[in-house]
């Protein structure tokens, strides 16, 4: 498009000088096109205006289409989630609500015993393995599960007060598991456990199952209601957990291998370490609950002595306990393996050691004491795992 000068009002033409010649667009004159050019360069620019016009409302109709196609897929998604399949749902929270009512914590305990124990049997005794023992073997884990269920379960049933305070994540305090469906759980799981055990392992295992399902019972029911006085708390637990659970499964694995009972070095130390850990951690068990303890006038040893003292105590048996440990590999080196039992058991100590002073430096806060216990269970889960191999 060309560009000229537009004249000048003089009568005589404007005179052009060498410099015009060479640079014909003075900055000393406006500048303006003719009509004609104005009139293609506006006709240029409407048709600009009207091609950008119609690009927009394209772009806009194609952006209205992809909001609506998103919100369709968006409405889908809602409707098929709104839409899903109640029962599906029922079942799934349902299926959480039990797993939490079971104390995952008390679970992996109760299989790592009962693994170990049998593990170790057929160690000592390997020319007896036979695979038709393998199925024997899960009855019975799902008739230990069964009991544990039972007792972590009836305990529950009676704690909803002090659960709410304490523990509001449990299912029967949080109003996720009703409590006739936890009675109906906890019934099931006794008769069935104990159906498992009168059909697979004779009358005296049957006995023992028994007398730890009573015990759990006068544990947590009143009028017994036994956790309500520490020392007869800790002696039941004490005595479930820790003789009851592995004489009672090393028992068991050797009459299923056709062999009377028998104690050997490590089922003995096994026994008499779990039994004493079975004790602190009825001791340090209270310590995550003070304040509900407190609130519904239930005594026990935290309550009484205070968090500081029972976290010592019970940091102090430990310690004893892997003194102990140590001292049996030093001193019954034909029974153990001190390659493995004495360094094992010193970095469990100083684990122990650590994580009480880190207690002590966090001024003994609910999260700290919740830390603190799992990690005595964590050191509970530890022994079992390397109980086989000692």
């Amino acid at each position: 498009m060309e560009l000229l000068h537009y004249p000048s009002l003089h009568s005589s033409p404007p005179k052009i000088s060498p410099l015009h010649r060479v640079f014909p667009l003075s900055i000393n004159k406006p500048i303006l096109p003719n009509s004609k050019t104005l009139t293609v360069a506006i006709t240029k620019s409407a048709s600009s205006i009207g091609l950008l016009q119609l690009k927009s409302r394209g772009v806009e109709r194609t952006c209205r289409r992809w909001r609506q196609q998103r919100g369709s897929i968006w409405a889908c998604a809602q409707a098929g989630a709104a839409g899903s399949d109640p029962l599906l749902n029922k079942v799934s929270d349902f299926k959480d609500a039990c797993w939490r009512f079971l104390r995952p914590h008390t679970i992996r305990g109760t299989t790592l015993g009962s693994i170990s124990l049998v593990v170790r049997a057929l160690i000592e005794n390997s020319n007896l393995i036979k695979w038709s023992l393998l199925l024997k073997a899960f009855s019975g884990l799902l008739a230990l599960l069964c009991g544990n269920g039972y007792i972590v379960g009836i305990n529950q049933i009676y704690d909803i007060s002090i659960d709410k305070v304490n523990k509001p994540y449990l299912p029967i305090a949080s109003g996720d598991l009703s409590v006739r469906s936890a009675w109906l759980l906890v019934l099931g799981f006794a008769v069935i456990g104990l159906s498992i055990v009168a059909a697979n392992f004779g009358p005296f295992i049957t006995s023992l199952y028994c007398l730890g399902l009573f015990l759990g019972t006068i544990y947590s029911v009143p009028p017994f209601r036994m956790k309500r006085f520490p020392v007869a708390a800790f002696l039941i637990i004490a005595t479930v957990r820790g003789f009851l659970l592995n004489f009672g499964v090393y028992y068991a694995t050797r009459a299923a291998l056709g062999l009377p009972f028998e104690w050997s070095s490590p089922v003995a130390f096994i026994t008499t370490f779990v039994t004493i850990f079975a004790l602190v951690i009825a001791i340090t068990k209270d310590l995550p609950d003070v304040e509900g303890d407190r609130k519904f006038q239930i005594s026990t040893l935290a309550t009484k002595l205070g968090v500081r003292n029972i976290a010592f105590l019970g940091s102090g048996l430990l310690l004893m306990n892997y003194v102990g440990s140590i001292s049996a590999a030093l001193f019954m080196p034909q029974a153990f393996r001190r390659g493995l039992m004495i360094p094992v058991h010193l970095i469990l100590a100083i684990g122990l050691v650590f994580q009480a002073w880190l207690l002590e430096q966090e001024n003994y806060t609910k999260e700290a004491i919740s830390s603190y216990y799992r990690f005595i269970w964590n050191l509970f889960y530890a022994e079992y795992i390397i109980f086989p191999f000692i």
